[in-house]
């Protein structure tokens, strides 16, 4: 076709191997993605590509597999400051040795503006293109996710007790509310609420959340099913599951998103599946706190949506969600002797379309389709500790990718270029960090 006659478009991506995520178990090889004003206008072979458009911006990725951007739909990105602080302790000793201290005495809008843009630096270059937040200074996250261009959803947290940012249950959600209003119209950011936990939280404000989330069609993300204690201190305070005291206060709903869930039985699971609740696993940090390992294969049977997140770095202690992915499903072949439980393409959905669904914004994102925003990841399979490469989804999965992702868009725009992270000021950032670190190891000491 004439260079006159083709379609101009903003870019053209084509790759070695493109893996659209959906339709499902799908690798196109030596395709492109044509994207226009943010969005996908076109899948197509790469030389039908070039007869049919001319590109502002022609990427050819020779050696590279392009997936839909991956979405950590569960973390607390400030405390990256915390990473490393407290390893190899139960969770309780943790939280009221270690983190609550540290946080009462140093959370502030600076702390989570520097640990967030670090989190942020993070997860663009392991390829993760929209991240899930629950932590203070909500309006703090939502600003540094809106300066780096990346997408988010925020769930400001709701506590009984006091914090650096609040002092009761009704402070936390009128301020979650402000926050909501502040970024309603925000085309990468969506706001809902983030309940602690059961524990943490009161019937009355639990109920309050759940009404004030119907009103407002927002979604609600907690920590649930945490830990055995968890549910044998329920049982002992008002002989319910926490699960089922969420459904007596209203709460059960394709708007729910239940982080971690590692004690549960059938009923729960029929709670989970008649609700349309979504499971947000997090492996790596239920692992490293010894909390459970929840039974991944019996949901996904059950038809109940899972999606992957990391958890916060203080837990983890990374944010890369390849991680997240192979262990999930190492995890799930290990737990039911079955070395079938969650395939490759099935993790991968997790790390994407499944993290969309629970988000709300599958319409959008998480997928390689016409009409969603170009939101999109490629990963170099040249390197040597590839090689050879048989199957582009398993080498995904299987071979710890994240330090292989070598560009991103996020709505088109391109913030990683050949792993050079655009838009941040990295020398300031890790003087920033350093000087965090000194104030978190100092308060530490003294705890």
């Amino acid at each position: 076709m004439p260079e006159q006659n083709k379609q101009p478009v903003d870019s053209l991506i084509h790759a070695k191997w493109i893996i659209p995520v959906d339709p499902a178990n799908s690798v196109l090889e030596n395709y492109a993605v044509a994207v226009n004003d943010g969005q996908i206008i076109d899948v197509l072979p790469s030389i039908e590509a070039q007869q049919r458009y001319q590109p502002i911006d022609n990427v050819k990725l020779d050696q590279h597999a392009l997936i839909p951007g991956l979405i950590n739909a569960h973390g607390h990105a400030a405390m990256t400051l915390m990473r490393g602080l407290a390893d190899d302790l139960p969770l309780m000793e943790w939280l009221n040795s270690h983190i609550w201290p540290a946080e009462q005495r140093l959370v502030c809008e600076e702390f989570v503006a520097a640990g967030t843009e670090l989190a942020i630096a993070e997860m663009l270059l392991s390829g993760t293109t929209c991240f899930s937040d629950m932590y203070f200074f909500p309006d703090i996250v939502a600003k540094v996710a809106h300066q780096h261009k990346i997408r988010a959803q925020i769930t400001p947290p709701i506590l009984e007790f006091p914090s650096a940012w609040a002092s009761n249950a009704d402070e936390y959600i009128q301020k979650g509310l402000n926050t909501q209003d502040n970024y309603r119209n925000h085309p990468l950011i969506q706001v809902g609420f983030g309940p602690h936990a059961p524990y943490t939280v009161s019937d009355e404000s639990l109920t309050r959340i759940g009404i004030l989330a119907n009103e407002l069609d927002a979604n609600i993300q907690i920590h649930l099913h945490e830990t055995a204690q968890e549910i044998t201190d329920a049982a002992a305070n008002d002989g319910q599951r926490p699960l089922k005291r969420l459904e007596n206060l209203n709460l059960l709903s394709p708007r729910l998103q239940c982080v971690h869930m590692t004690q549960i039985n059938d009923e729960d699971i029929a709670l989970l599946k008649e609700y349309g609740c979504h499971v947000i696993h997090c492996p790596e940090s239920n692992l490293k706190l010894a909390s459970g390992i929840s039974p991944i294969a019996s949901l996904l049977d059950a038809g109940i949506n899972v999606a992957l997140g990391t958890d916060g770095a203080a837990s983890n202690n990374d944010l890369d969600m390849f991680g997240e992915m192979k262990a999930a499903a190492l995890l799930a072949k290990g737990f039911g002797q079955d070395a079938t439980a969650l395939p490759a393409p099935q993790a991968l959905r997790m790390a994407t379309i499944n993290g969309a669904k629970a988000l709300g914004i599958d319409k959008i994102t998480g997928s390689l389709e016409i009409g969603k925003a170009a939101d999109m990841i490629a990963i170099n399979l040249d390197a040597i500790g590839m090689q050879p490469v048989y199957n582009p989804v398993s080498q995904l999965v299987y071979s710890h990718c994240g330090q292989q992702v070598s560009h991103v868009w996020v709505d088109g725009e391109l913030l990683v270029d050949n792993k050079q992270l655009s838009g941040f000021d990295i020398n300031a950032l890790k003087t920033k960090v350093q000087s965090w670190r000194d104030k978190v190891a100092d308060c530490d000491a003294q705890s």
